[in-house]
């Protein structure tokens, strides 16, 4: 098991910026690739960034890449999600995840296929 637990939300304003984390316990944290995903009011899920478990490769949602970046510290069992330039369409309820090590799909995860959800972190971009 893997629990998760994300933090840094809040409301910002239009190009701002925030740092998302998520706080991994349990087992190996290095064993899982990690994922964010979002989900606004109204609409599914999706996928945002990933990184896989070394993190040297990241992938990234159209809609966010160049603005955000994904990290990690396995020696601290964590991810990140810095988020600049924000944008009122950026509001959702950010999420982590979790993809065990043997898996040999796309790295622009499909919501279902990942196997830890964190409970998410709710962000809010005012216009």
């Amino acid at each position: 098991q893997v629990q998760l637990v994300e933090s840094g939300g809040g409301l910002v304003q239009a190009g701002g910026s925030l740092r998302l984390s998520c706080a991994a316990s349990g087992r190996t944290f290095s064993m899982y690739h990690m994922g964010w995903f979002r989900q606004a009011p109204g609409k599914e899920r999706e996928f945002v960034a990933s990184i896989r478990r070394s993190g040297i490769s990241t992938y990234y949602a159209d809609s966010v890449k160049g603005r955000f970046t994904i990290s990690r510290d396995n020696a601290k069992n964590t991810v990140y999600l810095q988020m600049n330039s924000l944008r009122p369409e950026d509001t959702a309820v950010y999420y982590c995840a979790a993809k065990g090590t043997y898996y040999s799909g796309s790295y622009y995860f499909a919501p279902n296929v990942m196997d830890y959800w964190g409970k998410g972190t709710l962000v809010t971009v005012s216009s």
